[in-house]
């Protein structure tokens, strides 16, 4: 009895094991789906709270929603900078525009500290935000910081100007970007020869989410699957060829 005993408490530890870890792993995968959902969609709150706070002062109270209704709308002062912004970029495009922009610009140029200040700050948005513009072709993989220890880089462009006029002995070379994990926006800017540099067929996007990660998502490896795929095809291939052979030997006896 005292056996029957032992082995009723060692199945109800068992089952009770089995629920802890059954809830342990239903919150954890809870806290995975409503985590990015949760902290996005608190980013996306407080941006809208902070544009808001900088815009709907500079507007006139008459103008404000809450004015004419019983409550307030989130994102008025959202709203209010992008109609701005726009109707900028659009009196830019201008012939009248770009003058009184080119104006301006020569004053700027005129303040010693100012203008490379300015000057940075406009390279820096030109480069993110036009399209048209050269961003990070390529991931690549390099030896950083010694031999035999390989490290995420982007691809710029190839080295031109003075660096590549100093460095014109050595055969190719390019300017890559070495991001930090996990904040790929600071980093040091490296130049390699070509004969160094890995590429890769990921995408620059699937590099940047590798290094925030700190290598815990890895992005899919479409070469593998092509070259699962190209085998399937040509045994596929093989087999109607063997199938074809075997059908048409009977007709060659007759």
């Amino acid at each position: 009895m005292t056996r029957d005993k032992h082995t009723h408490d060692d199945h109800a530890g068992g089952h009770k094991g089995h629920f802890a870890t059954r809830l342990r792993n239903y919150f954890l995968t809870g806290l995975v789906i409503t985590g990015p959902i949760g902290i996005t969609l608190w980013l996306t709150w407080t941006f809208i709270n902070w544009v808001d706070g900088l815009v709907t002062p500079l507007v006139p109270r008459v103008y404000h929603p809450e004015t004419y209704l019983p409550f307030s709308i989130p994102g008025f002062g959202l709203i209010v900078a992008a109609v701005l912004l726009t109707m900028i970029g659009f009196l830019a495009a201008n012939f009248a525009g770009r003058s009184l922009i080119s104006f301006g610009e020569s004053v700027v140029a005129r303040m010693p500290l100012v203008r490379n200040l300015y000057s940075g700050l406009k390279q820096i948005f030109e480069t993110i935000l036009d399209e048209r513009g050269n961003t990070f072709t390529k991931a690549a993989l390099i030896q950083y910081p010694r031999q035999g220890l390989w490290a995420i880089a982007f691809i710029s462009t190839e080295t031109k100007g003075e660096v590549a006029k100093r460095l014109a002995e050595k055969s190719g070379m390019m300017s890559v970007f070495l991001p930090t994990t996990p904040n790929p926006t600071s980093g040091f800017l490296l130049f390699v020869p070509k004969a160094d540099v890995i590429e890769l067929s990921m995408s620059v996007e699937d590099a940047a989410k590798l290094v925030i990660s700190a290598g815990l998502v890895n992005p899919e490896y479409p070469e593998l699957l092509e070259e699962f795929m190209d085998k399937s095809a040509a045994e596929q291939v093989s087999a109607r060829s063997s199938s074809r052979a075997v059908g048409a030997a009977p007709r060659e006896d007759a």
